[in-house]
């Protein structure tokens, strides 16, 4: 029985024969890596002995990668090594520094609520850009300073904390600046990517509403 191996381009969702695969990026630190391989993974699919229905059936697999492969350029966030990278299948476009979620929780102790502090690992859009952000600080966010729970809105908004751009990629998440750059390359914040202004800028001017975003 013949089979074909197709080379599968990361990042990708791959379904063959009712088996899904789920791959999301290089490993890290290979990303920036020039002379990586335009390929990363192989999946080898047996054809039909009919050479009639193999004929079809590699032309079905091959649509399906098509589609499946990213043409555009996309956002891949490393939650480990804390790197953000805006990139296309074989190049890196940009490379930067962030930092995300350090995996703590903090519970009230009077109402017994918990927040984890992750950030979101999976494929995701970019849903919304926004110039010059305003922060509506959470519930937590006063309770971990010690302070009372504020009855007017308006003091929960906060002009600075997330500096001159924020992209949404949903559930409250964003990627955005902060006025704590020295800690970036550290898993420190509540859940968002914290990225430095001037590597901020960049991504933010080259991602457009729909950007793919991988995050592992």
């Amino acid at each position: 029985m013949k089979k074909i191996i197709l080379f599968v381009i990361l990042p990708l969702v791959v379904i063959i024969t009712g088996g899904i695969i789920y791959l999301l990026s290089s490993a890290p630190g290979d990303m920036g890596n020039s002379d990586a391989p335009a390929f990363a993974d192989s999946v080898t699919v047996e054809l039909p002995k009919d050479a009639k229905a193999a004929k079809k059936a590699l032309a079905t697999a091959r649509a399906a990668l098509a589609r499946l492969q990213q043409r555009k350029p996309y956002l891949v966030i490393d939650t480990h090594a804390n790197k953000i990278f805006l990139r296309t299948e074989d190049s890196v476009l940009i490379e930067a520094t962030c930092s995300t979620g350090s995996g703590g929780e903090y519970i009230d102790s009077t109402t017994g609520k918990k927040w984890i502090f992750d950030t979101p690992r999976g494929i995701f859009k970019i849903s919304t850009k926004i110039p010059h952000p305003w922060w509506r600080k959470p519930d937590w966010a006063f309770l971990e300073e010690g302070e009372t729970i504020p009855k007017n809105e308006g003091e929960r908004l906060d002009p600075n904390m997330m500096g001159d751009y924020a992209m949404g990629f949903g559930d409250g998440y964003f990627v955005h600046g902060t006025i704590y750059e020295r800690l970036l390359g550290i898993n420190v914040t509540h859940g968002c990517v914290r990225v430095g202004s001037d590597d901020l800028e960049k991504i933010y001017n080259k991602t457009p509403i729909g950007t793919a975003l991988y995050i592992f």
